[in-house]
């Protein structure tokens, strides 16, 4: 009687232990499946979070602005490049207007990480002490624009220069995002609504 008594309660110790484990794994799955959700959105939002999408409006003293240009301040225009996710294809309303050398740049950021290549635009009033635009690709430049987390202070090279007409635009993102003052789009990268 004793015997079967200790079996019984062995057994049941068992199950019980058992179904303890059971639980502690299933809590464990839901709290890996809660980690990688987390560590995801955390991921994405590391995507973005350096890119300032939205700008201040505020622009380089000694930016000239553009006397006749394609798109006209308070005007709407379709963006037809993708810088940033979202962009393409989303009306744009023209913020300002200024004639410029434009750059493509690669660079490492200066709060570390892989390096950028070819960034869609700095204008030549956001690099340090220049020399005479246009510069030549390959020229090592100090960048002073903040588009981007770790932008400013980096010594960038340029990789190609174009002098055309930019524009600063609010638009809503194709997903719904509302950007002000996206510095910098080109005139050859706008189109006019229908």
């Amino acid at each position: 009687m004793k015997k079967k008594l200790f079996m019984g309660l062995g057994s049941f110790a068992i199950a019980i232990t058992l179904s303890a484990c059971a639980g502690d794994e299933k809590e464990t799955e839901m709290d890996t499946q809660e980690h990688k959700e987390m560590n995801t959105e955390e991921s994405k939002g590391m995507e973005h979070s350096n890119m300032d999408m939205s700008g201040s409006g505020e622009v380089p003293e000694n930016l000239k602005v553009a006397e006749n240009p394609t798109f006209e301040v308070g005007s709407q225009a379709i963006i037809e490049t993708d810088h940033m996710e979202g962009m393409k294809g989303a009306e744009a309303t023209i913020v300002g207007a200024y004639d410029t050398t434009v750059y493509t740049v690669s660079y490492t950021p200066t709060t570390g990480g892989e390096r950028v290549e070819n960034h869609k635009w700095v204008i030549h009033e956001e690099l340090g002490e220049p020399q005479s635009a246009p510069l030549e690709p390959g020229t090592e430049v100090v960048l002073t624009a903040e588009h981007m987390e770790g932008m400013e202070g980096a010594t960038a090279e340029i990789d190609s220069a174009e002098e055309t007409t930019v524009y600063m635009v609010n638009y809503t993102s194709t997903s719904g995002d509302k950007v002000t003052n996206h510095k910098w789009v080109t005139e050859s990268e706008l189109s006019p609504t229908k």
